[in-house]
């Protein structure tokens, strides 16, 4: 396949080691991968946009994967940098429902965009950034689904007596 662009967005607050999984998928498949870190403020995010793509940076340094913010629509944001796929992951039937409607509007939005869905390796199949969160508020460990840097963050954030 020729090497291409592919738009790999979300909110990764945080990111997991199943997005890292997507993003070497998405660099295996199209070449090179722009990852648009979404700013929806309903999605209330633990983290701030910057700080999560600077913690999305750190993660693929050294890979052909550019990591920006965006506000609004994905598919005006895709245009605007010239990519025509977008890229999402899919664990479960219930995300592939969610994700076929998007992809069904995002398609009625722009023709010329359209979207390819992966699957997660089985390690990840399961996880989710906001299952994360809501375990370790809740005092577990989920340490084997994050990056190193991502977990001392998430100690930072979400219990800031014990990491002191």
């Amino acid at each position: 396949m020729a090497a291409t662009r592919v738009l790999y967005p979300g909110t990764f607050d945080p990111v997991t080691l199943g997005h890292l999984d997507l993003i070497r998928r998405g660099v295996d498949l199209f070449g090179r991968v722009l990852v648009a870190v979404a700013e929806n403020d309903a999605k209330s995010p633990l983290f701030s946009g910057a700080e999560r793509v600077e913690m999305l940076r750190a993660e693929v340094g050294g890979m052909p994967v550019e990591v920006e913010q965006f506000r609004g629509l994905v598919v005006e944001h895709a245009r605007a940098r010239g990519i025509g796929v977008l890229l999402r992951g899919v664990r479960t039937v219930s995300d592939f429902e969610y994700e076929y409607q998007m992809a069904m509007t995002n398609r009625e939005l722009a023709h010329d965009v359209d979207t390819v869905f992966i699957m997660p390796s089985e390690d990840y199949a399961y996880l989710s950034s906001r299952l994360i969160k809501e375990v370790y508020a809740g005092g577990g460990e989920l340490r084997r689904f994050l990056p190193d840097r991502v977990h001392e963050a998430l100690g930072r954030r979400l219990r800031p007596a014990a990491s002191r």
